[in-house]
Parts: structure tokens; C-alpha cells; sequence
């Protein structure tokens, strides 16, 4: 097992050495991306929380610990009555988001994530921390994606701890895809990581920083793609036959924050984004991702250097990228929400 330009190769049948990849350093050129059509996706998203909450499993929880400290809980689900949603026809999507272009043949993406707890106006509003893994059209009914992160929803959860999550879907979230376990779809593998756990414990202003490396990578023999979560454990699988576009490749990987924003009295949402704290705020303060990554066409681990940055409106949220030795590619984001400049 040898490296190319200082990239080291996945063993193409050996999965529980997936995780290796954690520990290299890596290289790549990534380009940027039109997103002209990202807002018709973002109400196609709005549809897809609505179907989701009206047939919402509402977790009870028993709490284990880990082996390194984390707090994990074991989700077991009762049914619950949906809440009704008259505002939803005003909600909005809202991201702050780094992302690559559609140039290449992409087989995963990396990233370490930073931890928060975010406050949440309303029930029916979430925040979320996430990678997504994209193929297909943003102004068709095709795109596929793969998304997995930490997201707060008192809705879909119960309560407002940050917990891991899964999604996906194959038709831009029209029909088919669902949360974690709540669908047939994502096939978990290892029973000591729950999908839907809460995660403790979080970052705090101004002290102790947390996060998660969150890794989804393609099985270049079987065409599964796999979620990989910290440093060595292998959480479940994502089946091909699951997709279209992504049973081959993806064309694009998306990195950070998403919150709904449902307007109510009119005004901008104050859930926060991360820690609730703008970009420029800087570590200890504001989130961050860290150690940006992609896998690419020779099924190499690689850092990805030239991305691009969306945010809706950086008075709301924003995110600022840079580049170091440490943390590779990486970026601050986040926000308040509704403040004097955010009305």
C-alpha cells in the first residue's frame, strides 16, 4: 500500500482499514460552482421536513458511555403526533456553506466538525451542521445526495441536544430519502454508534472545543457508499442501488450550516447557526470545519484547497475559508440570526 503525491490508497476490499485515511496529508484543486438554482432545491428541502415531521417518531432516550468519554444515547422510538405547520409556507431555507465544483469525479468527502448547541426558536425550526455528497441537477428532479452531520430538532427529537444524523435522496428530495433510521435506505453496521445519538459533550464559548470527524467515502468494489464517524469506526452504509447518479460518482461536496428560518411575526428567525456566533469571531468563539477533504479519481484522500463559499445573507450567517499546516482547508460560520442588522 503505497502513496502517489502524497496520497495514500484505499485497499479496495479491506473496509475496516477505511479509517487509516484519517491520518494522512493530502492534495487536490477544486473548482467553483454556479448556484443559480440552489433556491428551487432549498423549497424542495422545505417539502421534504414537512412529509418527514407529519409521521415524526418522537425519541425516548437511554444514555451509555463510550469508550473515550462521549456521551452516546441509544434512541428508541414511540410514535407521536405531529404538531400542525401553518407557518411553513413561510419558511426558508438558510446555509452557510463551503463547496467544490462539478470538474471532477468525486468519491467522498472529509471533514472535522465543531460541536454546538445552538438555541432554536420555535419547535418546527432546526439547526444542523453537515457534509453533503451531490450528484445530478440542481434545477432537475435527479439530484442525489448523501448528507451526514449534527443537527439540533426539537421536532424530529424531542428535546435540543446536538445528535447525529444521516440522509438521503435520490429525486431532490421529492419522493424518496428520509432521516437516520426513520426509512429503509441507510444500513447501520455497527451497534455501539446509534444514528439520532445525542452528542456530549459540546463547545462552549470561550472554553473547551469539541468535534467530530465525519467521513464518506465509496466502496470502489461494491459501489456502497460508507459513513465513517472519529477515528476508527465504521457506522453503517448508504446501499448504491439507493441512487442514480451517485450508484457512479458524485460531482459535488457541500461543507456546513443550514437552519430553517420560519419568519414568524414576520421577522428573521433567531435560531443560531453553530455557536450562534459570526465567523469573524474567530476559534473558541465561533464553529469551525476543519481538515476539508475529498476522495477522487484514483480513490485518494486528498485536502480540498481552491473551495468556494455561499451564504444567503451574511448578516444572518456568514463563513469565512483559510488554509494552514494544522488544519488544512477549513473555515469559521455562523451567526445569530435575527439581530439589528438581520431584522
Amino acid at each position: 500500500m503505497g502513496s502517489v503525491e502524497r496520497k495514500k490508497r484505499f485497499p479496495a476490499l479491506l473496509l475496516p482499514l477505511v479509517l487509516a485515511l484519517l491520518f494522512l496529508e493530502r492534495f487536490t484543486v477544486i473548482y467553483g460552482l454556479n448556484y443559480t438554482n440552489y433556491r428551487q432545491v432549498s423549497s424542495l428541502r422545505l417539502k421534504r421536513i414537512q412529509r418527514h415531521l407529519d409521521k415524526i417518531n418522537k425519541p425516548a432516550v437511554m444514555t451509555i458511555e463510550s469508550s473515550d468519554g462521549d456521551i452516546i444515547d441509544c434512541v428508541h422510538k414511540r410514535k407521536q403526533p405531529a404538531l400542525d405547520h401553518p407557518l411553513l409556507k413561510n419558511h426558508k431555507i438558510q446555509h452557510a456553506i463551503a463547496y467544490t465544483g462539478t470538474s471532477q469525479e468525486l468519491y467522498g468527502a472529509k471533514a472535522t466538525i465543531n460541536v454546538w448547541d445552538p438555541s432554536i426558536q420555535l419547535v418546527n425550526e432546526f439547526s444542523l451542521s453537515q457534509i453533503w455528497v451531490l450528484s445530478g441537477s440542481f434545477d432537475g428532479s435527479d439530484l442525489n445526495s448523501i448528507e451526514a452531520g449534527w443537527q439540533v430538532s426539537p421536532e424530529l427529537y424531542g428535546d435540543s441536544r446536538p445528535r447525529l444524523f444521516t440522509y438521503w435522496t435520490s429525486d431532490s428530495y421529492q419522493a424518496t430519502g428520509c432521516y437516520n433510521l426513520l426509512c429503509a435506505g441507510f444500513v447501520q453496521s455497527n451497534s455501539r454508534i446509534a444514528i439520532g445519538a445525542a452528542i456530549s459533550p459540546v463547545s462552549s464559548y470561550a472554553g473547551n472545543q469539541y468535534d467530530i470527524t465525519i467521513l464518506i467515502w465509496k466502496d470502489p468494489k461494491l459501489g456502497n457508499w460508507w459513513m465513517g464517524f472519529s477515528d476508527n469506526t465504521l457506522v453503517g452504509y448508504w446501499p448504491a442501488e439507493l441512487f442514480t447518479h451517485l450508484a457512479d460518482h458524485a460531482t459535488m461536496v457541500e461543507w456546513g450550516g443550514e437552519v430553517v428560518n420560519s419568519r414568524a411575526n414576520g421577522q428573521h428567525t433567531s435560531t443560531q447557526m453553530g455557536s450562534g456566533h459570526f465567523a469573524e469571531d474567530g476559534f473558541g468563539k465561533a464553529s469551525y470545519f476543519r481538515n476539508l477533504e475529498i476522495v477522487d479519481s484514483d480513490n485518494s484522500l486528498s485536502s480540498a484547497q481552491a473551495i468556494s463559499i455561499l451564504a444567503e445573507n451574511t448578516n444572518c450567517y456568514n463563513i469565512k475559508s483559510s488554509n494552514n499546516n494544522e488544519w488544512g482547508t477549513y473555515f469559521y460560520y455562523g451567526g445569530p440570526g435575527k439581530n439589528p442588522q438581520c431584522p
